[in-house]
């Protein structure tokens, strides 16, 4: 990959811009809420961006390019199946609790429905995983920044965390939440052009079918027997595992997300935003998944492409990067490298922002520091950042062990997401549920899940109490892992509350969904959560009969 002056200047000038974002944003940081939260004041074309921006880092643009080679179009179910239903249930039905209940996190949620060690426990899971979910960001920026510069690992890690720490430390959520906006544009500038050139050389989606095999073009129609389809899972692992699961795991409980339409100005913006961010999620597959699918067709031809290796297998982490090689000249190699390092320092900065909220809010004022001034929680806002950056640093390294992001990162959900939804779905639509049972639950289930991940083995990760099951890949074996998490947490909460003494409906009021009054909805028709979330819906159902 070589690179010339305007590649260089195209980078010089993000890398400005961003750090501008956060100078000029500066001003605007006088409290530790507006750090931290952004005041609840940003509007819904910006906050249902961030929303979708904010999942779109590494996992979004080398993990499911990679994902595109090495399972083909059922990488898309991560899309029509694995996002869209969640984002709409969390804004139709979700949110409203979420952003009425004036609640500053989604652990400080825990607090008001459940008790204070239900809070504590989330708190402290949820920031292990934003951690490594910022350190992997962090490792597909260094092995980029390595290959385009020749610089070392541990320089190009340390280099792409200085410009994160430096442009969130100085203005917190909201200048994180812009330049996901900014990353957005950019990510569909910078691999929409490489989608259409690498599909048109493979001789278009017919030339790229009659190249592979139907298993890897077609979506639904290899998953009756997990032998049948390269990503080795069967319908109930995937509708189950993925559909459910993983997927309402993650978009409805994660902070990170969840904290994008929290700062919304309103209760209707704050409901539209996943919502609206579903639209433009559907279509993403063909940006980031189609080019994947079409290097393995290329790899097939005599074409002077093969697919990169890494001892000898393939390394589906640097398909992107091949591609861009391929096919990218001069000034546009520099406008998708941009979108690159664009969208994993987003994938950092959403995650050290998610990391330094719950850190301050849930952990160190609630157990540590209770009655101190704002100033002092601003002050620690801001060396959570630093300090956040730092171990994100750590888990980068680790992130070296896997050969595709995305089996590591669901692995984290299945441990701290899969058992968590289970909490939020009786808590929001069962009021018998107790403070008790929802600690007993998460406990539980994050216990199966390194139970089942102990048990089982898959691509030689996992077994370490002895593989009692082999899974054909390391994604199957999440979807069980996340499977047996939700399951385990579902039941023990339940009898657990069952034994245990409920609140009372008066304290649930704004908390769950059968004691909270219906809402007279202000809104027009065509703006209100209903009507787009049913739109969206046909036009997802829709994309998963084209690609059946």
């Amino acid at each position: 990959m070589t690179l010339h002056l305007i590649d260089y200047v195209v980078l010089a000038l993000y890398f400005g811009f961003v750090l501008g974002i956060g100078w000029f944003l500066r001003k605007n940081v006088k409290s530790s809420s507006d750090f931290l939260t952004s005041g609840h004041s940003l509007p819904l074309w910006i906050t249902s961006l961030a929303f979708l921006a904010a999942n779109m880092g590494a996992l979004e643009m080398i993990g499911m390019c990679g994902s595109g080679a090495k399972y083909g179009m059922m990488t898309s179910h991560f899309y029509w199946v694995g996002a869209i239903p969640a984002m709409l249930f969390v804004g139709v039905f979700m949110m409203p609790f979420y952003y009425g209940s004036k609640a500053r996190s989604v652990p400080e949620y825990l607090k008001l429905r459940f008790d204070e060690k239900t809070r504590g426990f989330n708190a402290i899971t949820f920031a292990i995983m934003t951690i490594f979910s910022s350190g992997i960001s962090m490792y597909a920026l260094g092995i980029l920044l390595q290959a385009i510069f020749g610089w070392s690992f541990t320089f190009s890690v340390l280099a792409s965390a200085g410009i994160v720490l430096a442009y969130t430390y100085l203005g917190g959520l909201s200048s994180a939440i812009y330049n996901e906006v900014l990353q957005f544009f950019l990510i569909v500038a910078g691999f929409a052009p490489l989608a259409i050139l690498s599909v048109h050389k493979a001789g278009g989606w017919d030339g790229i079918a009659s190249r592979l095999s139907p298993k890897m073009t077609q979506s639904w129609q290899h998953i009756a027997k997990a032998g049948d389809n390269p990503m080795g899972v069967e319908i109930i692992g995937l509708i189950m595992g993925l559909g459910f699961v993983l997927s309402f795991g993650y978009w409805c409980t994660n902070y990170l997300v969840v904290q994008r339409a929290m700062a919304a100005r309103n209760m209707t913006d704050a409901r539209n935003t996943p919502i609206v961010g579903a639209f433009p999620k559907m279509f993403i597959p063909f940006v980031v998944i189609v080019p994947g699918i079409a290097a393995a067709a290329l790899a097939s031809m005599s074409v002077g492409y093969a697919l990169p290796l890494k001892n000898g297998n393939p390394d589906y982490d640097k398909v992107l990067f091949s591609l861009m090689a391929q096919f990218y000249p001069s000034g546009m190699l520099g406008v998708g490298l941009t979108a690159l390092v664009a969208s994993f320092m987003s994938g950092m900065a959403g995650n050290v922002t998610a990391f330094n909220t719950v850190w301050t809010y849930d952990i160190y004022q609630s157990y540590i520091r209770k009655h101190a001034p704002d100033e002092h929680y601003l002050w620690m806002g801001r060396m959570a950042t630093i300090f956040g950056t730092g171990l994100s640093i750590g888990a980068a390294y680790l992130a070296q062990s896997f050969n595709n992001m995305m089996d590591f990162l669901q692995l984290i959900f299945g441990f701290v997401n899969a058992p968590l939804f289970a909490t939020f779905l009786l808590g929001m639509f069962w009021k018998r549920s107790t403070g008790h049972g929802a600690f007993a639950g998460l406990v539980s289930g994050t216990a199966a899940a390194a139970v089942t991940y102990g048990l089982t083995e898959a691509e030689g990760k996992g077994g370490w109490m002895g593989a009692q099951y082999h899974f054909p890949s390391s994604m199957a074996q999440n979807f069980w892992v996340a499977i047996a998490a939700f399951g385990c947490c579902l039941v023990v909460t339940t009898i657990v509350s069952l034994a245990t003494k409920a609140k009372p409906d008066a304290e649930l009021v704004g908390l769950v969904y059968s004691v909270t009054p219906r809402q007279t909805e202000e809104a027009e028709w065509y703006r209100r959560p209903a009507t787009l979330a049913i739109v969206a819906s046909v036009i997802c159902i829709a994309l998963n009969f084209v690609f059946f």
